[in-house]
């Protein structure tokens, strides 16, 4: 789940941060930008590989570490209720032929609605668990995000763009590469950050 998550993160932040970088240029429908004029030989680049945002920023290991954990919990939970359910039905079968026709369809529907109780809230957890990790990766590019405009207002660039292999990116110069920087930088406002934030 943890190698799963890691991939999900890095393709998704990816394309989310690319959409941010096309986006991030255009004008409103009246024709004006907030954003500083820029001259065409003025415009300072920099790139960073997502992949290596995501896995080495230690807010995404604490928050995934502990999304792998409730996953493994509802697991646990899960495989005990299946256990459960599993040694009614076999205690049905081995006692089932001294019940009345009566009693067997009884316990026949009442096992019927249990399996589907199960499987409800099997779905209910795997629910869950997909929305926490949504919520993570959303939570992840605006921090990355946020992060990057106040560097990017600090370093005098025009434009940060997003590496993946396969992206939009074929080739970058590595001086312009910023990666290990934008690491740095985030883990150390994540070590800063009080401890209550991180939930």
């Amino acid at each position: 789940m943890k190698r799963g998550l890691k991939l999900i993160g890095a393709l998704s932040l990816a394309a989310v941060l690319l959409y941010g970088c096309d986006t991030a240029g255009t004008s409103t429908a009246t024709g004006e930008s907030s954003a500083k004029e820029v001259k065409q030989g003025d415009l300072n680049v920099a790139f960073i590989y997502t992949d290596s945002v995501i896995n080495k920023y230690d807010y995404f290991k604490t928050k995934s570490e502990a999304l792998t954990e409730k996953g493994k919990k509802f697991e646990s939970d899960l495989q005990g209720r299946a256990s459960g359910f599993q040694q009614e039905v076999q205690n049905f079968q081995q006692s089932g032929g001294n019940m009345t026709v009566n009693q067997q369809r009884a316990k026949q529907e009442e096992l019927g609605k249990k399996e589907q109780n199960l499987m409800t809230y099997r779905d209910n957890l795997m629910q869950e668990l997909s929305a926490d990790e949504a919520a993570l990766y959303s939570e992840v590019y605006d921090k990355v995000q946020n992060y990057l405009k106040v560097y990017a207002e600090q370093n005098e660039l025009a434009l940060i763009l997003s590496y993946t292999r396969g992206g939009a990116v074929w080739y970058g110069n590595g001086a312009l590469d910023i990666t290990a920087t934008v690491i740095e930088g985030i883990n150390k406002e994540f070590a800063a950050a009080p401890t209550d934030t991180v939930k």
